[in-house]
């Protein structure tokens, strides 16, 4: 199992979220092109239609594009916020599926004490 978390920045939330260059091993093969199109499931079991794409020179900088804004809308995440990318493969039939969750910022008295799932 491959996983990433990231507590959400201004960008993230507005734009595209910035994925670990680490975690470009865990998704499918891009076969020599600079984005790849793959499926994740919520914690409802709600699927999830996402794009990550790199740059094509320099530095790749992975990025979600695609489906990531229709995801953020729909959790109604926020910066502060905190959202997870697992990778599980299944033993029997060797069978890759992602996961993806999204936590909401708990404060009090403007100190971050934890993360709820939602």
């Amino acid at each position: 199992m491959t996983s990433f978390s990231k507590i959400l920045s201004k960008t993230d939330i507005k734009k595209r979220l910035t994925v670990p260059i680490k975690f470009l091993k865990s998704l499918p093969s891009f076969d020599g092109g600079h984005a790849v199109k793959f499926e994740a499931r919520d914690e409802g079991g709600e699927a999830w239609a996402f794009q990550c794409s790199t740059r094509r020179r320099g530095h790749p900088k992975p990025v979600l594009t695609r489906g990531w804004k229709a995801f953020i809308n729909s959790k109604k995440l926020k910066t502060g916020d905190k959202v997870s990318f697992i990778k599980c493969k299944n033993r029997a039939t060797a069978k890759t599926s992602y996961r993806v969750r999204a936590e909401k910022e708990i404060k009090i008295f403007g100190a971050t004490i934890g993360y709820a799932p939602l």
